[in-house]
């Protein structure tokens, strides 16, 4: 393989970039040789080829084509990049450009929406804080009207009413007093006018009764048409009630008609259906009396064709023993017969007798021997069939035994598994009845912390009512004592605001009970008034105090009087 060098010229060539040599191709250095110049890598010049630098550069283009063009690509890419960032640097900030004119709106339409936003933030808050006025002012009204339903508050302002009235009353008697002796002289012009305002008012109380009397007879004469009307359109509804009872007596006749007539058909298809069923049970039971017939002829037919079988193979015992018997006494007559021809023929004749006894006597036998094969092999036969029927017989034994323990095993399988199926069940049982006992106890438990939690809770609610109480009647003694006051300044009589707004809540005339939040409880008498015991006391209970605790002085109370 030749090796390839370019040569290096002074100028380069216009439009070709000059590429490097490759490290592969650079010469180091010559050495001679034997053979002539040599390179460092053993390379001879005459092997070597030098090529023009415009032909290097362009086999190098060849080379790397692609990456040149992708280089290109990307830097013109890049110059482009940095033009466009460059016009948009310039002309960002110009204001005579669209984008600069929309810049501008924007912002002053940024700046205007913030500023509205502040205004409204403003309004909104100056907003809230009006509701939270409004709406303390009601939560202050809504408290206010709340505290004036309670029931002392309630109770005093009748109270309050009750002084308001009395104090209107006074100024109305007072009023009655003056007016009365305004008037001394004027009650005779005054009894003229009354009484002939009465005379008057008798003369339109007439005129209007007779005018009410006339009104109620055209009244009268008007209802009595329409009672007629009435009456009249009452008996037309009757008489078409009428009709229609007639229309539906008979509709209700055919309709008993066919459902009796349906009753009937209903009866006759089950007497039918029942007869049929009747019948088929017949046909059944005879059915089976005719295959248990069948059975026990068939077994009967089995038993006879065994005797018969029994009975033959005796007659043809004794049968064959008759036969051969009659053989014998034949062959004995023909033995004697012969020895009687033997006597009287010539000895030539006595060998042809004998071969005739022979062949006589050979043909017996071999019939005899077919016979007693015969006989042998139905016997045989009798035999197999008869061991045969016997091990069927034994094999079905067998085969009932088999399935007999087999579904005794399975009895006792089921029974097994029946009594570990009963004893999981009682485990589950007895588990079921602790994890309930367990559950109960937890309920208990339960019910128990919860009770006792009530009753903390309800002692606590009772503690926190009961300061609630306290600071109740404080604020009710402070607004009573003020009513009080005013009303006092303003010349009321006072004592019916003073009775209500006595401590003690309930309005009843007992006791204040301290541990109940100072409620005022009443006590009623146990008869049928069911009014309240009086408070009042007599010398009688002072005496009785005497009498009981001593002379001393005493506050304590007999009873529920007080």
């Amino acid at each position: 393989m030749a090796t390839v060098m370019h040569g290096r010229r002074k100028g380069k060539e216009r439009g070709t970039p000059e590429m490097p040599l490759p490290p592969d191709f650079q010469m180091q250095g010559t050495k001679m040789g034997q053979g002539g110049m040599m390179l460092p890598d053993g390379t001879s010049l005459r092997d070597v080829t030098i090529l023009s630098k415009s032909e290097w550069n362009r086999i190098q283009q060849e080379l790397y084509k692609r990456q040149i063009e992708d280089e290109k690509i990307k830097r013109l890419r890049e110059e482009k990049e940095n033009r466009k960032h460059m016009s948009k640097e310039m002309v960002k900030n110009w204001g005579n450009t669209i984008a600069g004119t929309r810049t501008r709106k924007l912002e002053a339409r940024k700046l205007r929406e913030q500023k509205e936003e502040e205004e409204k933030r403003a309004i909104d808050l100056e907003e809230a804080k009006f509701q939270a006025e409004k709406r303390k002012d009601a939560i202050e009204k809504a408290k206010t009207q709340q505290y004036y339903q309670t029931d002392r508050v309630k109770n005093f302002h009748s109270a309050l009413m009750l002084t308001e009235v009395l104090k209107e009353r006074e100024a109305q008697i007072e009023l009655k007093r003056l007016q009365e002796k305004a008037s001394e002289g004027k009650d005779a012009e005054w009894l003229k006018l009354a009484k002939r305002e009465h005379e008057n008012a008798i003369l339109h109380d007439q005129e209007k009764a007779k005018e009410r009397i006339n009104a109620s007879k055209d009244h009268q004469m008007f209802l009595s048409s329409q009672i007629q009307e009435h009456m009249k359109l009452r008996q037309e509804d009757v008489e078409e009630d009428q009709k229609e009872g007639e229309e539906l007596k008979k509709l209700a006749v055919q309709f008993h008609l066919e459902k009796e007539r349906l009753e009937n058909i209903k009866k006759d298809e089950k007497l039918q259906m029942k007869k049929d069923n009747v019948t088929q049970i017949k046909d059944r039971q005879m059915i089976k009396s005719v295959i248990e017939q069948q059975e026990e002829e068939e077994d009967e037919e089995c038993r006879i064709f065994a005797a018969a079988k029994r009975k033959m193979m005796k007659l043809r015992a004794e049968k064959e023993q008759q036969i051969h018997e009659e053989k014998q006494r034949n062959l004995e007559r023909i033995r004697e017969k012969l020895a009687a021809q033997l006597k009287q023929k010539v000895s030539d004749e006595d060998e042809r007798i004998r071969k005739a006894v022979e062949e006589a006597e050979e043909k017996r036998a071999k019939e005899e021997a077919e016979k007693e094969a015969k006989i042998r092999k139905d016997m045989a036969e009798s035999a197999i069939h008869r061991n045969k029927q016997i091990l069927e017989g034994e094999q079905k034994k067998k085969e009932e035994r088999r399935q007999e323990l087999e579904m005794v095993r399975i009895r006792q399988a089921a029974d097994e598994i029946f009594r570990r199926n009963e004893e999981e069940k009682r485990q589950r049982k007895r588990e079921d009845a602790v994890d309930l006992k367990n559950f109960h106890g937890d309920q208990i438990n339960l019910r128990k912390q919860n009770e006792e939690q009530a009753i903390l809770e309800k002692l606590a609610l009772d503690n926190a009512n009961q300061a609630l109480l306290a600071v109740e009647e404080e604020q009710f003694q402070e607004y009573a004592g003020r009513v009080i006051e005013h009303c006092e300044k303003g010349g009321r009589n006072v004592y019916p605001l003073r009775k209500a707004a006595k401590n003690g809540a309930g309005g009843g005339k007992g006791p204040v009970f301290e541990g109940k939040g100072g409620i005022r409880p009443s006590y009623m008498v146990s008869d049928k008034s069911g009014k309240q015991m009086p408070h009042y006391q007599r010398d009688s209970t002072e005496e009785t105090k005497d009498s009981i605790y001593g002379p001393a002085k005493s506050k304590k109370r007999l009873g529920f009087v007080w």
